[in-house]
Order: structure tokens, then C-alpha cells, then sequence
């Protein structure tokens, strides 16, 4: 993501959104969070996912821009975006990109072919 950003960051507006924890220690670990010390609960409240959130961009230097999903869900509930998910929203809020979802159908190499294709013609 972080290559597509840089490609097409002057061309498109790019947003993050940290919706609940995909693989928290106290749900379903996973072998690559220990890999990469990401290994945090469940955010029980609103504070703790922007904690976490936080640490992410920090610590992976993540340059797009990110909000974080309150706790409620509204976000993920609206997108179903757990665990990922890649849109692209059009500027009159039309969605014209929806990405297959996580893990095994998140597919940022189609995003930036769309991206090529899309932003090509205009």
C-alpha cells in the first residue's frame, strides 16, 4: 500500500481506516503478529484503538492518511471491511472499487491496476 500511496498520492485522496483488531491476543493470535511484535487485545473502548492505532503508523512509518473506526463499528459495519478491505469512492461518494475481502482475497496489486486504469483516462 505504502507503493500505491506513493504512486498515485497526487492524483487521489488515500484513507486509512484502523476498524476492530483482526488477530488480538486475547481472540485469535496469529504466528506473524508475534513475528512482527503487533501483538495486542481486543480495544475495548474508542481511547484504546486510537492507542493502537497510533502505534501502528509510528512504528511501521505509515504515511496515508488514517482515522480510526469508533468502537461502535459504524465503519466496518457500513463497508464490511473486516479483516481488510481496499475501496476506491469516486468524488460524487460513489463506490467504484470494492476489493474482495481479507486475508485470502485483499489484493493491493488489482487496486493499483484499477488506479492505472481509472486515473489513465481521465
Amino acid at each position: 500500500m505504502k507503493e500505491i500511496y506513493s504512486q498515485y498520492k497526487d492524483q487521489a485522496e488515500f484513507l486509512t481506516v484502523y476498524i476492530k483488531e483482526a488477530h488480538p491476543t486475547d481472540e485469535w493470535q496469529m504466528p506473524d503478529n508475534e513475528t512482527d511484535k503487533v501483538c495486542y487485545s481486543q480495544p475495548r473502548t474508542t481511547g484504546q484503538r486510537v492507542a493502537i492505532a497510533n502505534d501502528f503508523v509510528k512504528r511501521f512509518e505509515w504515511p496515508l492518511p488514517l482515522v480510526v473506526d469508533p468502537i461502535e463499528n459504524p465503519a466496518n459495519e457500513l463497508y464490511a471491511g473486516w479483516p481488510e478491505r481496499l475501496y476506491v469512492v469516486d468524488a460524487k461518494g460513489v463506490i467504484v472499487y470494492k476489493g474482495g475481502q481479507g486475508p485470502f482475497h485483499y489484493d493491493p496489486e488489482e487496486l493499483a491496476e484499477f488506479l492505472g486504469k481509472t486515473i489513465a483516462t481521465k
